[in-house]
Formats: C-alpha cells, structure tokens, sequence
C-alpha cells in the first residue's frame, strides 16, 4: 500500500489542467494505485492525479458503500449532464478542514480511457456523478470551492488558513 501526501493548497499543480494519457502503461497503473490507497486511508469517494502531484488525466473513484468498487479513468470526459441538480457536502484533502455545501448535475455520462486502454462510456448518479465531476474539476486545474460565490469562497480559504 503506498499512500500519497496531498500537495497543499495553494500549490499551483491544483490550479494547472493536467495532461492527456496516451496509452496505459505500468506507471499509470501505479498512479492509479497510489490514488487508490490514498483515497482510502483518507477515506474518500474520488481522487485525481495532480491531487498528489502526478500531472496526468487520471482520476479514480469509488462511492459504493461496501467499497472494493473502484472506477479508474484515464482522459474522462462529461458527454452529457443532467438538467436535475444535486447537493452534497463537498471537501478537499488539499484543504483540509473545511467543506462546501456544491450542486451539481445529479447524473453524468463520462467517456474515458479503462485499465484495459479502451474507450468507454459510463453513467453515473447521485455520489458518484458528484465524485466524477469533482475529481474532473481537479484535473482540469479547478476547486470545488470554485463553485461558490466569491464572497463565500474567500470565507472558506480565510478559514482553512487558520485551521492550519
């Protein structure tokens, strides 16, 4: 098990879109991997390379309730969006201790590269069209705190500063 350390916001790698993966090779699986287990021991629903400072279009997800379910993607891409929004609490290990009440599009259809370095296409609901979309926002170079209002996400990051 190899658990990752979380790059701190604000290291510029959360505020830069990641590069495309070409093929799936052993390092990306590693990548993959260490997402794994870091996104485990934290616990959480979803994580994204640059999250650990890997600056490839890698995101993993996982929002079964008996775990053991994890989606790994390569390249994801949202094909189509649900007009219905969604709310959840959302959070960051970047920056830790505070969250985010964010709507989002109830459900998702993704298109990404698979372990097997095939095309697929995937629907997603509730928690997990809110992971997908949160750890695509992540490799895209954005925050869910992005979401917010100016004036509430100056609270936030005010608030994170001083838990740290």
């Amino acid at each position: 098990m190899t658990m990752r350390r979380c790059v701190p916001w604000p290291d510029k790698r959360l505020r830069t879109a990641a590069a495309a993966v070409e093929a799936i090779t052993d390092e990306v699986r590693q990548v993959w991997q260490d997402l794994i287990d870091t996104m485990e021991a934290m616990p959480g629903v979803g994580m994204g390379a640059n999250q650990i400072g890997v600056m490839l279009r890698l995101v993993v997800v996982d929002a079964s309730q008996e775990r053991g379910q994890v989606v790994r993607m390569a390249n994801p891409q949202i094909l189509h969006a649900s007009v219905q929004l969604r709310a959840h609490e959302e959070a960051s290990p970047n920056l830790p201790g505070v969250s985010a009440r964010i709507e989002r599009p109830r459900a998702v259809t993704v298109r990404y590269m698979n372990e097997n370095g095939e095309i697929a296409e995937k629907d997603f609901v509730g928690l997990w069209a809110t992971s997908v979309q949160h750890q695509i926002d992540h490799i895209n170079g954005r925050m869910y705190f992005d979401h917010l209002s100016k004036v509430k996400r100056d609270m936030l990051i005010r608030k994170a500063r001083k838990l740290r």
